[in-house]
């Protein structure tokens, strides 16, 4: 397990007195029908839209919190990455963007009937936020409605 104590002191400094959001509970819903039976959508962090829609925004003061949508019929090369934080590598992102956001894995889980279907949209926030309360209070519960009305059963979230 890594130690603080290898790190500089910037580094120690910002990992101690990073603002860090308890949840009271654990976020779980059991799955109420078959999975061969529900609708699954993907939820990312990895700052991901369509290539004509607009950016996240860097100078967004402790990052942005709103939320893009991507239609699940969309074409891989018309998504984009505008995530902008320094601490992940983007390589393995650029070569398949199935990395962070398998929507072609779950097309097949689809095709092959392993889930019932996909669901018409997934969602995408920007991750690496240092102020999660819009997200937390107003976005993530619109994103929750919308899921909901979409009719989909099972989210898999994925990071950056």
């Amino acid at each position: 397990m890594p130690r603080l104590s290898v790190l500089s002191e910037v580094q120690r400094q910002m990992l101690q007195f990073f603002p860090c959001m308890e949840a009271d509970g654990a976020p779980w819903s059991p799955l109420s029908k078959p999975l061969n039976q529900a609708t699954a959508a993907i939820v990312t962090t990895a700052g991901l839209h369509l290539r004509d829609d607009k950016p996240f925004n860097r100078d967004h003061p402790g990052g942005e919190s709103t939320y893009r949508v991507i239609p699940s019929d969309s074409d891989a090369a018309n998504i984009v990455q505008s995530h902008f934080s320094i601490g992940f590598d983007r390589t393995a992102i650029y070569r398949d963007i199935n990395i962070t956001f398998p929507m072609d894995r779950v097309r097949e889980l689809a095709e092959r009937g392993v889930i019932g279907s996909v669901a018409p949209n997934h969602y995408s926030f920007m991750g690496a936020l240092r102020d999660c309360t819009v997200v937390a209070e107003q976005t993530g519960p619109e994103v929750a409605q919308r899921l909901k009305a979409e009719g989909v059963d099972l989210v898999l979230l994925t990071p950056t």
